[in-house]
């Protein structure tokens, strides 16, 4: 594998693959702008606050990002905690203090090279969890491919904050109340992405493989929903400050342009809460990011490997500079990258294209990114959702055996029926018990050849090995002549020592011939000479 060298010449990227990039920057851009703002609105916090976040993960993070193809930007997995942190600390000026500070610490622990930890994930946990976010992308997107907007962009917990339903109820309000100018442009989109994708994939005409699809169906979809507006009103889903629609906060009329930033108050210093929450900002949003980290590189087609450490100074200078200016905690998110690495991205210029593509629509392109129905955009997310979790992941997995199969099980279920974090902790210990179930199955061998019997330790042994251990030498018989040899075993737990050592009376009672060879705590040897215990 190939590791990611994340300081590069800005002439490497000029003459590399901008034209890969370009695209696929702007796709993530359509994904990331309605995410932005509905992550920001769940946040209870400044819908502009999205908007910074995301400008700040792409062109910032994604300058000195450890990966080419991580796309960073507020988080979804944070909203919960943003929006009690706000309450809790009293406003939202101070509230950046703390995401200021929770910058400094991930700065801090990427210097400290604690992005190590991100390799303790069972593989089977990172497959799970990209392929649980493809079906809550799904999941979450059908409500508004059907024209139902209560629910916020960018949530993806199973209990709905925004309307008190959840994901499957949600899904069944939208149906009962579907809109038919939403259902049209999004079976519209779904058919152009679909067909674009595969007459890009045969045609040798470029204008198929390099104009982003994305940017055709948002196109068409702005045009059905003015066509509609003209011929068919009832189909029209409404106009720039329609809930239907992107909604894109625009500079009032005098305003200078810094009127819509928020600026910390750093007053606020003086109490300890806000430290509280930095940390625990700084510490959910490293998590999130190193568990990203790891799933862009399985997508990854270059299969490069990313710096962790490099990552995590990136998000404490990204998160430090969001805080100054007004924005959300970034962290580096699932479904960006994803559409990103589907985009057709080789390098991080399209991570950076994307923030500023963000930037332009803020100060210059407002009033007509306004006129993009969420339901068109529904459409791309969907087919992002559909390529993480294509029916042909679970057949794979399962082949691999109930070790891989079942921890990813767990973290489908429960991401999809809880939330990430909650989700990644469930299959991760299932993960874990099953690696421990699997290791401690085969630590000795045991032979019989009549009434000689050898018990042949073949690791180390813990104390989890003494019940297949005990059931072992509850099967010897009187006058078996049994020999313990633990040559292979440098390290053996005290718990087992202790219990072959008291089995000794035990042999003497029932008459066993019982032989102790290299039995010995921890790397310590007894001497040469075995320990010879014989009863009669």
């Amino acid at each position: 594998m190939q590791r990611v060298n994340p300081i590069r010449t800005l002439a490497h990227y000029k003459s590399g693959y901008l034209r890969q990039d370009l695209p696929a920057g702007l796709s993530v851009f359509l994904v990331a702008l309605p995410l932005c703002l509905g992550i920001a609105l769940a946040s209870g916090a400044p819908l502009f606050s999205g908007l910074v976040a995301g400008m700040i993960g792409g062109i910032v993070v994604g300058l000195l990002s450890g990966s080419e193809v991580s796309v960073s930007g507020p988080a979804a997995g944070l909203a919960v905690i943003v929006a009690d942190a706000i309450t809790k600390i009293g406003s939202y000026e101070a509230f950046l203090v703390a995401v200021v500070l929770a910058g400094l610490i991930q700065l801090i622990m990427g210097l400290l090279k604690a992005g190590r930890f991100s390799s303790f994930f069972p593989d089977s946990v990172i497959k799970g969890m990209l392929v649980a976010i493809g079906l809550v992308i799904i999941l979450k997107q059908i409500p508004h491919a059907l024209g139902r907007d209560n629910d916020y962009e960018g949530e993806f917990e199973f209990q709905q904050l925004a309307d008190g339903e959840n994901t499957i109820s949600e899904i069944y309000r939208a149906i009962e109340t579907a809109s038919p100018g939403a259902v049209v442009i999004s079976l519209t989109s779904l058919a152009i992405l679909i067909v674009w994708e595969r007459t890009a994939g045969r045609s040798t005409r470029a204008f198929f493989k390099n104009f982003p699809a994305a940017l055709a169906v948002v196109l068409v979809g702005i045009a059905l929903n003015e066509l509609f507006r003209v011929a068919m009103p009832g189909w029209y889903l409404g106009d720039t400050a329609h809930q239907h629609m992107v909604q894109i906060p625009t500079i009032a009329v005098g305003k200078s342009v810094f009127s819509i930033f928020d600026f910390p108050d750093f007053s606020i210093l003086q109490n300890p809460q806000v430290y509280i929450i930095g940390a625990t900002i700084a510490l959910v949003a490293s998590l999130e990011t190193l568990l990203n980290l790891e799933a862009s590189d399985r997508l990854d087609s270059a299969k490069r490997v990313s710096s962790t450490n490099q990552e995590l100074i990136a998000q404490g200078v990204g998160n430090m500079l969001s805080g100054l200016i007004g924005g959300l905690p970034v962290t580096s998110v699932v479904v960006r990258t994803t559409a990103n690495v589907y985009g057709g991205a080789r390098t991080r210029m399209s991570a950076v294209i994307h923030g500023v593509l963000l930037m332009l629509a803020v100060f210059l392109g407002g009033a007509l990114l306004n006129l993009i129905p969420l339901s068109c955009l529904a459409a791309v997310l969907i087919m992002v959702g559909y390529k993480l979790a294509k029916p042909a992941i679970f057949k794979k997995t399962y082949r691999d055996g109930w070790s891989q199969f079942v921890p990813f099980m767990v973290t489908v279920v429960g991401i999809v029926f809880t939330d990430l974090l909650v989700g990644i902790a469930l299959g991760t210990v299932v993960g874990i018990i099953y690696v421990l179930y699997t290791n401690f199955q085969s630590t000795f061998r045991l032979n019989r050849d009549g009434r000689k019997v050898t018990i042949e330790f073949e690791k180390d042994l813990y104390f989890l090995s003494k019940p297949q251990l005990k059931e072992a030498l509850g099967t010897l018989q009187p006058g078996d002549e049994v020999i313990i040899d633990g040559s292979k075993a440098p390290f053996i737990d005290h718990d087992i020592y202790n219990m072959l050592h008291d089995y000794r009376e035990t042999a003497k009672v029932q008459g066993i011939n019982y032989e102790l060879r290299n039995i010995a705590l921890s790397r310590r040897r007894w001497s040469p000479k075995a320990e010879k215990l014989t009863s009669r």
